[in-house]
């Protein structure tokens, strides 16, 4: 079950590291293909991307995850450092190629069965931010392997959207009227449009977007408008 966030005021206070409990989305993907753990991590928020350990959802033994990074494994874990480098999605055998583990991180995947791993990393214009890793008893398939691999986004996108949807417009401060302006430019609305819509003066309605596209960081409406939906902040 994917948690609410309504009891936390700011994302710092939320727990960085959250177990996935009845995930009705990650039980569907389980019966396309059979995997043993799941973990989450990264947002598209700065200060939050994957490695730091800010924002982690997983199903693997409450232990391995806690001893993983109070030992800061994630810095010189394979998986992560050569999933930053390519971009790509990889298995484990992949990065031990280019890169070979720690006695510790093997001692401690052994002991905790989190074995045959593969990382999906998530990325916006280029630039990695999040990543889905999977693990197996026996390795995966290579279509099961493309399968995770092409699930994973939609994945990140779905168990991080309430945790968007409750900091990210404010830790962009972007305000409502941002925000609703956003929404309804994605449907194709002209600004006259938005105005009639949601009250806004069209004038209010230019000055809206203007502002939340430039702290988007977008050259135009367009683009504003398919970061802001990138990002969890419209649907």
């Amino acid at each position: 079950m994917i948690q609410g966030f309504d009891g936390y005021a700011h994302l710092g206070d939320v727990p960085k590291q959250r177990r996935l409990r009845d995930c009705s989305i990650i039980e569907l993907l389980r019966k396309a293909v059979p995997f043993e753990y799941v973990a989450i991590g990264g947002l598209d928020l700065d200060g939050y991307h994957l490695g730091r350990g800010q924002s982690i959802d997983t199903d693997m033994p409450p232990a391995f995850i806690e001893t993983y990074f109070a030992e800061a494994l994630g810095q010189s874990d394979p998986i992560v450092a050569v999933g930053k480098m390519v971009a790509k999605p990889l298995t484990e055998e992949e990065a031990y190629g280019i890169m070979p583990p720690s006695d510790r991180l093997e001692k401690l995947k052994r002991f905790f069965g989190v074995n045959n791993r593969v990382f999906v990393p998530i990325t916006r214009e280029g630039k990695m931010y999040g990543g889905v890793c999977f693990t197996t008893s026996q390795p995966f398939t290579t279509g099961e392997f493309e399968f995770l691999a092409m699930a994973a986004e939609q994945l990140h996108r779905t168990i991080t959207k309430s945790l968007m949807d409750r900091f990210a417009g404010r830790l962009l401060k972007l305000t409502h009227g941002e925000i609703t302006c956003l929404q309804l430019a994605s449907t194709g609305r002209t600004s006259d449009e938005i105005a009639d819509v949601s009250k806004y003066q069209p004038g209010t309605v230019n000055s809206y977007l203007k502002s939340g596209t430039k702290k988007l960081g977008a050259a135009n409406r367009v683009e504003a408008v398919a970061t802001a939906i990138r990002r969890g902040l419209i649907a």
